[in-house]
């Protein structure tokens, strides 16, 4: 069965224990972890936050950077994989999402060549930690700074090439949810998914990564969700859009409390929350709470 999880990106101005307090009230029990948020706390204080509410890690995000598209060398961006991969284990994860990194001035192929060798240098480690590294096709006109795995069929056979079950893909329907081949390519898909994250949009793909919630665009989410369940798939289905934070207060109740962020913020954080649990139900993600608790004042971060 999928399961429903919440991106820390929808929720980006909240901090980790406004976040755990909101997805339990709202019914969600999974959380997507980034990475830059998680900077000031360390992974056992965030574990153990986590544990106490009750919330599980879907994935963490992310590792990559291979090409040195970033301004890491070859090496940095390793030793930076690395130490996400023992994070990752550290925080009870079993994936972590993987960017490429653009061509950087490099010709295709040799771009190629080197985030193979980046995954097959990271394997061993990820594998003996239980962890599965999920590289991440975009759009091409959505790929700047992200990377240039454009083509799903091409990224498979890329996975295909390194052949390691360490190693597999993390679908973006946002990205994706347009081809018109998407639907064939599922049998494909279904032995190397790790995670699959979900939003809406209007038109194609743009560099402004307009992510908005399911249902408020024109992708057909709730069938192809649909079909990924019919193919096997029961990892998480990670929901991630940018919420718009400065929703009017109209959208939540008058006695919710905030904690540090201010209340148009956690308004409209509680409205994005309200609309994935709608979609969420439609999906028929699991585990549900199907009712939820009053959200309560955010529990303080351990050692503040």
């Amino acid at each position: 069965m999928v399961r429903a999880s919440i991106s820390e990106r929808t929720t980006f101005r909240w901090d980790l224990a406004e976040e755990l307090v909101a997805l339990r009230s709202h019914g969600f029990e999974a959380i997507s972890l980034w990475r830059p948020k998680l900077s000031d706390l360390e992974a056992g204080v965030a574990r153990r936050m986590l544990t106490a509410a009750g919330v599980r890690i879907s994935s963490l995000q992310w590792a990559g950077g291979f090409t040195g598209s970033d301004g890491r060398t070859f090496h940095e961006s390793l030793v930076d994989a690395r130490e996400a991969i023992l994070e990752a284990a550290d925080l009870g994860t079993d994936a972590l999402l993987v960017h490429a990194g653009c061509r950087g001035g490099h010709t295709l192929g040799h771009a190629r060549r080197l985030v193979h060798e980046a995954l097959e240098s990271l394997a061993p480690l990820a594998e003996e930690h239980g962890v599965r590294l999920a590289l991440k096709p975009t759009h091409p006109a959505a790929s700047a700074g992200c990377g240039f795995f454009t083509d799903l069929e091409e990224t498979l056979r890329f996975l295909e090439q390194v052949g390691h079950p360490a190693i597999g893909l993390a679908l973006d329907l946002w990205h994706v949810g347009h081809q018109q081949d998407l639907l064939g390519l599922l049998p494909q898909l279904s032995n190397q998914l790790v995670t699959v994250s979900v939003a809406d949009r209007l038109g194609p793909p743009t560099d402004a990564h307009e992510r908005l919630a399911p249902g408020d665009g024109s992708l057909p989410l709730e069938s192809l969700m649909a079909a990924l369940v019919a193919s096997g798939y029961d990892g998480a289905v990670e929901f991630e859009f940018v919420a718009d934070p400065l929703e009017t207060v109209e959208h939540a109740p008058a006695d919710i409390p905030y904690g540090s962020t201010l209340p148009s913020v956690h308004a409209g954080y509680h409205h994005a929350l309200r609309k994935i649990q709608q979609a969420a139900k439609r999906y028929g993600c699991q585990p549900w709470s199907l009712q939820s608790t009053r959200p309560q004042q955010p529990a303080p971060t351990p050692g503040r």
